[in-house]
């Protein structure tokens, strides 16, 4: 039985409002996925663009294993996504035509234990989105701790 791994991007569902999510796969090296299965990884810099017809995970750090020897893998390397044609057909044409971009907002390994990774096509907020946000978080939290005290 393998211990699932989710490695969230908080930031993104703060600063992108979340059109539609897609779950990739990733191309990983041995002591990448190794890696992975131990938590050392983050996405909370990382967005996703094209080359020519194929999408990239950019800036995703996945450190080094520790057990590995001479055969590591750089951290901060491209790692190619693998979607459906269909998929990246309507991705490419909406980050063209429409201006939004791809970010990836969780990675996770399967009950298998492979690695994928979800990705969001997002709008940016403005800064009165944000601050909306931060409200309605205040306020939730507020409401839990009254609650909490009647209770």
């Amino acid at each position: 039985m393998q211990k699932t791994v989710n490695i969230l991007n908080k930031r993104a569902r703060f600063d992108f409002e979340i059109l539609e999510t897609y779950t990739a796969g990733i191309v990983l090296a041995g002591s990448e996925i190794k890696s992975i299965r131990l938590g050392k990884a983050s996405i909370a810099e990382s967005f996703c663009e094209f080359h020519g017809h194929e999408l990239f995970a950019i800036n995703t750090n996945i450190e080094q294993y520790a057990y590995s020897r001479s055969f590591n893998h750089a951290p901060k390397s491209e790692r190619k996504l693998l979607l459906n044609k269909k998929e990246l057909k309507s991705l490419l044409k909406s980050v063209q035509n429409k201006g939004l971009t791809i970010v990836p907002l969780k990675l996770f390994t399967n009950e298998k234990g492979i690695a994928k990774l979800d990705i969001g096509l997002c709008r940016g907020k403005k800064n009165f989105d944000k601050r909306e946000t931060m409200k309605e978080r205040d306020t939730k939290r507020d409401l839990d701790r009254i609650k909490k005290e009647f209770k």
